[in-house]
């Protein structure tokens, strides 16, 4: 099975919390196996089984009360 990475710009985050609130809503998309969160940056680097939309990424970031880069 192939493994998709891809990363994302992500708005808002600035401790601790907001890395692991949007590594909890992220890693809850189906399918995804790891996420890792580089809060200097402001990305958001996700490891899945199948390629993440951007409609389910950005939800999942809206939920966590962060905002996806555009």
């Amino acid at each position: 099975m192939s493994i998709f990475q891809q990363t994302y710009q992500v708005t808002g985050m600035t401790c601790g919390h907001c890395a692991a609130a949007v590594k909890e809503e992220v890693g809850a998309i189906a399918d995804v196996t790891d996420v890792a969160v580089d809060l200097a940056a402001g990305r958001v680097t996700v490891a899945s089984h199948r390629e993440i939309t951007p409609a389910e990424m950005a939800a999942a970031i809206d939920e966590a009360g962060y905002e996806l880069a555009t």
